[in-house]
């Protein structure tokens, strides 16, 4: 019965953040400068061409009509028409999120697996070289800005060893990728690598210090002193911090969903960073709105998935 009434609770709390984000986006129109319409419409238009385009997208309308109309179509799916290429937003934005998805197939395990598993251990062996090593690795990580990292590789792999390509998504573009054959799959492998160094850092210097701080409590030493091996200790301890660390990869999934708008464009990759600049650059209202609402539901939703899982690993969590 908790569970559940904590599960409830939670979705709860989701909705007017759902409907925040909504109100954020829409604002979008407005608080963009300059009129988007202009970026379709001929510098020598009249006015009755201008009135029959802003029909034509309800800008036209009160303020509130516009936003609840849009909000409804918004959670149907429906976020209009892009202004610059004319086609439906929803295709564009679903076509993005497809190809970062593709990129986050790989940077996940690589970033969250890998970051995971050698803070775990930097923190539990404490007073080893593991430790110092890790620590400054997910400094540097963090530091290091992953555009400058993306232009560095390209410049060493695709560049001077000539081992890698530098920009795009498969030998024929995007629409006949596939993962199954090398000469599309080595495209990935720039981009995820530069995208996976933030996470990477952050979860690696955040299990480490979770890790650290169960190992100073005082259970860590009646363990050892009913005779338990090294190996169920860290077992033990990994289960403690385990709640705080899926906090932060929580957040770190929705960086790597957003695609990082200049890694995306440093590697021409056709997902969301890339749509977002792009919209960004020709002043696309409708394809930023539906590609911020879209990120921002993933996000909102995979938080809500890793509070489930820990209320599962932690049961006093429901209590909260």
């Amino acid at each position: 019965m908790m569970r559940t009434s904590y599960s409830l609770r939670r979705l709860l709390y989701a909705v007017p953040i759902c409907i925040g984000v909504g109100v954020v986006c829409f604002s979008l129109i407005y608080l963009a400068p300059g009129d988007p319409l202009q970026t379709i419409l001929p510098a020598d238009a009249t006015p009755e061409v201008i009135e029959l385009m802003r029909r034509a997208y309800g800008l036209d309308k009160p303020i509130y009509q516009q936003f609840l109309l849009w909000l409804y179509r918004a959670f149907q799916g429906e976020f209009g028409m892009s202004i610059s290429s004319g086609r439906p937003v929803i295709v564009e934005v679903s076509q993005a999120l497809r190809n970062t998805a593709t990129l986050a197939i790989f940077a996940v395990p690589l970033s969250m697996g890998l970051g995971f598993v050698v803070g775990a251990l930097a923190g539990f062996f404490r007073k080893r070289w593991l430790n110092g090593l890790v620590t400054g690795l997910s400094t540097l990580g963090v530091c290091v800005p992953n555009y400058w990292l993306g232009i560095v590789l390209v410049i060493i792999f695709s560049v001077k060893l000539m081992l890698l390509p530098s920009s795009g998504m498969g030998s024929s573009g995007s629409a006949d990728f596939s993962l199954l054959r090398w000469e599309d799959a080595r495209f990935l492998i720039l981009p995820v690598v530069t995208l996976s160094l933030v996470p990477l850092g952050m979860v690696a210097r955040s299990t480490k210090a979770a890790v650290e701080e169960v190992m100073n409590m005082e259970f860590v030493q009646t363990l050892r002193a009913v005779g338990l091996s090294e190996f169920e200790i860290l077992r033990h301890v990994i289960k403690n911090a385990l709640p705080a660390v899926l906090s932060v990869m929580a957040l770190q999934f929705g960086y790597l969903m957003g695609g990082s708008i200049l890694v995306e464009t440093i590697f021409n990759w056709p997902g969301t960073g890339y749509l977002l600049s792009k919209a960004i650059v020709n002043r696309d209202i409708p394809v930023l709105q539906g590609t911020i609402l879209s990120l921002a539901l993933i996000f909102v939703f995979a938080n809500l998935i890793v509070d489930q899982f820990q209320s599962l690993i932690d049961p006093r969590i429901r209590r909260i």
